[in-house]
């Protein structure tokens, strides 16, 4: 195998409405503890578990990320969901890219609280198959993650690990939650992510 068949990308899929550290966080983690050579965040376009009325248009969060991770060399965004008109699935996600980006092995990360529901994704087998899968775990508990994992690469074949990050417990809900009824959010995100949110007013209904 030669250095451009080696390289590593990780696969941060997610809604991000909006991105915040936490999933800065993650990102970062992944890159130092898989020596990845670069993240792909990748915002939901129209996702299987949420209505469109539930979330951010697309665009307004892609420009989000966008401001999030501009100052990061290693930090890209891919607009392979958003601007697309199907209901995405991860399976078909990780295709796409893989076809885009044939000379790299991918590495998809997922947060802990979807270990449970995974077999229940849509083609996982084909997930595992695409993909290393990293597990962002929030605690040092270790030995019941690990548990499902040991299942998950049993059951799928799959090349599943724990990564580890830094505990953060805030989520883009709570974010959403406390600028309606007027709280600070500083210290949440990226102060380029706030001055955008307060310009656009968003979430304020």
């Amino acid at each position: 195998m030669n250095a451009l068949q080696s390289k590593k990308l990780g696969i941060l899929g997610g809604t991000f409405d909006p991105i915040h550290y936490g999933h800065l966080l993650i990102a970062q983690s992944a890159l130092e503890e898989f020596d990845l050579d670069q993240i792909l965040f990748v915002p939901t376009g129209k996702s299987p578990h949420k209505s469109s009325a539930q979330v951010t248009d697309s665009r307004i969060r892609c420009e989000m990320v966008e401001l999030a991770i501009k100052d990061n060399s290693r930090f890209a965004l891919s607009y392979i969901e958003a601007e697309s008109s199907q209901v995405n699935y991860t399976y078909r996600t990780l295709q796409k890219i893989h076809r885009e980006k044939e000379n790299f092995h991918l590495y998809f990360i997922m947060g802990e609280d979807s270990l449970d529901d995974f077999p229940e994704w849509k083609n996982p087998g084909e997930i595992c198959r695409q993909a290393s899968l990293l597990v962002a775990v929030r605690n040092e508990t270790g030995s019941e993650i690990q548990s499902k994992i040991a299942q998950m690469n049993r059951f799928f074949s799959a090349d599943m690990h724990m990564l580890h990050a830094p505990n953060f417990s805030v989520s883009s809900r709570e974010i959403r939650e406390w600028i309606k009824i007027g709280k600070s959010i500083r210290y949440m995100l990226p102060e380029q992510v706030e001055t955008f949110i307060r310009r656009n007013s968003l979430y304020t209904k």
